[in-house]
């Protein structure tokens, strides 16, 4: 530095009513001539390099470290005063919980002002010398501020016009063990993110910067103090985007019509509550009017302690779910379950409960179940006996027969026959395979695990059906539970707490897509009351008409 620089920008006043002029200035070294070209050589020909004022690496894709980016202390002190003035807003949905400032484009404060001036202007020019690549002088800015429990799930950053993102840390000293890294994963052959190799380690006044693609797939894990913030300003330089690769897809789940069983399987697995006539027809009312229904205690008490005792065993085989920028939790392998736990699949599988969920939902899920033909009959029948204002939409439950097949398709069905218009391949689909179907799985649920909301989430008419095992003492706040939501929307529609021996039963239609919120490291209070408990279980199943 040199010795004859005025007094540090920001200290004070030249005079009582001019505040001086607060400049920035990034680092010299990154500047010299010679250091300049040897970053812009090891760009073009995508090799590592590595000197004091700057690291570049390209494993798993090109991302570079500058230590010590601004020269000044004192400017950056005055920056984070600024920076923890600002009003922070919760950022909450299922990739991501933190507090993020307004935008940094317009704000007056003298030192944020400089920053963006020597970001946007001199460091771009630096940086499009460098990667030649034409960077605009778009501004894109924020604030970012992660506290305990917060993250960013795993994402590839790509959006129309961003080129090289970057993040600038103004942390207290700060180390692996408090969270919040920037982790980089690796891909596999159809571009997917596979796991974390490598990652970064905060550090006060380092900018980190990396191009932004198809295969820039990165997250901050989850932060692990109590008392320290991760204080950060991040953003993006924006220029031509690079070319995408076609969108992959993943093969689809297979589904499978219901396993020929009859009604006894119910008897003995289900509570005798659930299976009483008068009772299906008022579980049938509540979930036409709210399109979900919340059955406690539904397993009976001795199966579901089987059931427990099982899973807690430890014999069951666990298999890790992925891509990260969709999911993350385990899945059991089906072949190796004990006999309590595959007698359990067989019941969500059987025709018996098919059966059952037709008459809790109105749903045609079974032959026998009426359709909605039967119902337009039905209703034509009866419109002479009759009173206009005694009909209620959806429900038509007016027989005595104590038959498990006196139930009525509800206006559920009847949006789902009205509103498949939009996807006339899948109404043909549909047409061919009147069968009625489920998919499910066994999970496992534990700290860090999730699952997204990602552009390729298939939304459709389905029914989702949820039973939770080992959930004592598990809060909210925990994460671990699923949350619907509107498509395009971040507000909730509604939100499916675990919780022990409760079957969960969610109708959705193609605007509404589904997720479990990221499970952070409150979860681990669990184990003060249940030593031996990591996380909870669930029986996962979609049925579809």
């Amino acid at each position: 530095m040199n010795g004859k620089r005025p007094a540090e920008p920001g200290l004070g006043l030249t005079g009582k009513k001019r505040k001086k002029e607060v400049m920035a200035e990034f680092s010299d070294a990154v500047t010299e001539e010679i250091l300049k070209k040897q970053v812009a050589e090891a760009w073009r020909h995508r090799t590592p390099f590595r000197h004091e004022a700057i690291v570049m690496h390209m494993d798993p894709f090109l991302h570079c470290t500058i230590p010590n980016f601004i020269q000044s202390q004192n400017f950056l002190e005055g920056l984070q005063k600024e920076l923890l003035n600002l009003d922070f807003h919760e950022k909450y949905n299922d990739l991501y919980k933190f507090q993020q400032s307004d935008d940094l484009k317009k704000r007056k404060e003298p030192h944020i002002c400089a920053l963006r001036k020597i970001l946007f202007e001199d460091f771009r020019a630096w940086l499009s010398d460098i990667s030649k690549i034409d960077l605009e002088s778009t501004i894109d800015m924020s604030c970012a501020k992660y506290e305990f429990s917060d993250a960013l799930l795993c994402h590839d950053d790509e959006l129309e016009g961003r080129r090289i993102a970057f993040i600038l840390y103004l942390v207290p000293s700060w180390d692996r063990s408090l969270g919040g890294t920037l982790d980089l994963y690796s891909v596999d052959e159809h571009f997917q993110p596979k796991q974390i190799v490598k990652s970064l380690i905060p550090s006060w006044n380092t900018l980190v910067f990396f191009e932004v693609s198809p295969v820039s797939f990165h997250q901050v894990s989850e932060v692990l103090s109590e008392e320290k913030s991760r204080l950060s300003i991040s953003g993006w330089f924006h220029g031509p985007s690079l070319p995408r690769p076609p969108n992959y897809f993943e093969p689809l789940i297979p589904r499978s019509p219901h396993i020929p069983q009859d009604h006894e399987i119910l008897y003995d697995w289900i509570n005798p509550t659930y299976l009483d006539m008068d009772q299906q027809i008022q579980i049938q009312d509540e979930f036409e009017e709210r399109s979900e229904i919340f059955l406690k205690e539904f397993l009976k008490p001795e199966k579901f302690a089987e059931v427990c005792e099982a899973l807690e065993k430890g014999d069951v085989k666990w298999s890790s779910r992925g891509p990260p920028n969709k999911r993350f939790y385990e899945k059991a392998e089906e072949s190796t379950l004990p006999d309590t736990l595959k007698d359990c699949m067989a019941l969500f599988r059987s025709e018996a409960l098919f059966l059952l969920l037709s008459n809790f939902t109105g749903l045609k899920l079974h032959f026998l179940a009426p359709s909605e033909e039967d119902e337009v009959e039905d209703t034509k029948e009866g419109e002479a006996a009759s009173a206009p204002e005694s009909t209620e939409e959806g429900t038509s439950c007016s027989s005595s027969e104590p038959k498990s097949t006196q139930v009525a398709t509800g206006n559920n069905s009847q949006q789902s026959s009205e509103q498949t218009d939009p996807e006339p391949a899948e109404n043909e689909a549909q047409k061919e395979s009147s069968v009625p179907t489920c998919q499910g799985e066994l999970r496992h649920w534990k700290t860090g695990h999730y699952t997204l909301i990602h552009d390729n989430s298939k939304t459709e008419f389905a029914l989702d059906l949820l039973l939770y095992c080992g959930c004592e003492g598990w809060e909210p706040e925990y994460g671990g539970f699923t949350s619907y939501i509107a498509k395009g929307e971040d507000e909730e529609l509604l939100t499916v707490n675990p919780e022990n021996n409760s079957l969960a039963l969610v109708y959705r239609d193609r605007e509404t897509l589904k997720f479990v919120k990221h499970i952070n490291h409150r979860s681990l209070e669990q184990k003060k009351t249940f030593p031996n408990r990591t996380g909870f279980w669930d029986f996962s199943f979609v049925y579809y008409e």
